[in-house]
């Protein structure tokens, strides 16, 4: 990453100009870097003063990741990265679940949300009184919820789990009940992947969907395939079953990026979010997109001006508030999923 206390346009500009998704969204000209470096100066030097740091998901525009981030990565890894840091204040530039977990770690922290569209279609499709009704229907199924969830839903779960580690969760329970929410999608892949694996458990899941992994279908990979034979199709589990049994990889942000890293093969499809594809060019120029990628208005709903703001003066809405007894539930999930990826 670039960020230190002050940079250039020239090292901003040479770090971004090979990015070119999203149309004119993630396209990076000098000028462009040129309006983009006070900011981030001003907002690297207020990090300092405050003892603050930056959290960024891999969904946010690249000006942010490369230039003001601290720690970059998927759900896990930043979860990871909330509990270890030192610092006074948090700025989670993602959505606000995210900020959600990173307050449920440090309470005694000011965690501060930057975006001005701060929600998700998918943690948003079920709240806490959901969950307990739910609860009151399954009364024997262990309730498993996805990272993406609030800190009321990850407060009335047993286990949370990211894209990364919930096959491996999901078949260590020891019981054979389970109730995955909110994804349906990923809910799915899940009894899929366990039926591969020859483990038996009876798998119920909510119907919450993430509209930009939902839009991918295996009629696009057919395509893709015919003009580019070589293609290397790499997916998200929050993609249709279809998607992910023609997929040549599925996994975690992170963990698509580690195989595209690994990969001797030069052309990929990427089906998530357009920011991974941003961080592939920019970190690996001799990689080749094909196809297109979708924009989560969310994540990209983050902005330096916004983070300087939060900075300098939060406003209430910007900040992360959880009850404190609401909070201490929440982290039982929490924990539990620590202790459970710990086991593989």
């Amino acid at each position: 990453m670039l960020t230190k206390s002050h940079i250039t346009a020239e090292e901003l500009y040479q770090t971004l100009r090979k990015i070119k998704v999203g149309g004119t969204v993630c396209t990076y000209s000098y000028k462009k870097c040129e309006e983009f470096v006070p900011l981030i100066n001003e907002i690297n030097d207020l990090k300092e003063q405050k003892n603050a740091v930056i959290l960024v998901h891999s969904y946010v525009s690249p000006e942010i990741i490369y230039g003001v981030g601290d720690f970059v990565g998927d759900s896990y890894k930043l979860a990871k990265d909330a509990l270890s840091t030192k610092a006074d204040i948090i700025v989670f530039a993602a959505v606000r679940f995210m900020g959600d977990t990173a307050k449920i770690l440090n309470p005694e922290k000011a965690v501060l949300i930057p975006g001005l569209l701060d929600g998700c279609t998918l943690a948003d499709s079920i709240n806490g009184a959901q969950v307990r009704e739910l609860k009151k229907q399954f009364p024997k199924h262990t309730f498993v919820c996805y990272i993406n969830t609030t800190a009321e839903v990850k407060a009335e779960c047993d286990v949370c789990v990211t894209s990364a580690n919930v096959y491996d969760i999901v078949q260590n329970i020891p019981n054979d009940k389970i109730y995955f929410l909110p994804d349906k999608l990923m809910g799915l892949n899940l009894k899929r992947e366990m039926a591969r694996r020859g483990v038996t458990k009876d798998i119920q899941f909510y119907s919450g969907t993430c509209y930009v992994h939902e839009e991918y279908s295996s009629e696009q990979i057919k395509n893709i395939r015919l003009e580019y034979p070589d293609v290397k199709v790499v997916s998200h589990p929050e993609c249709k079953p279809e998607v992910c049994e023609t997929s040549d990889f599925v996994g975690s942000t992170a963990q698509m990026l580690h195989y595209m890293k690994k990969s001797r093969d030069k052309q990929f499809l990427m089906l998530t979010e357009c920011g991974l594809s941003s961080r592939l060019q920019a970190e690996f120029p001799n990689k080749r997109l094909v196809g297109s990628c979708t924009l989560c208005r969310y994540m990209k709903s983050n902005t330096l001006q916004d983070i300087l703001r939060v900075l300098k003066d939060p406003t209430d809405r910007d900040r992360v508030i959880i009850d404190e007894q609401m909070r201490l539930r929440a982290l039982k999930s929490i924990q539990a999923m620590f202790r459970y990826a710990e086991q593989n």
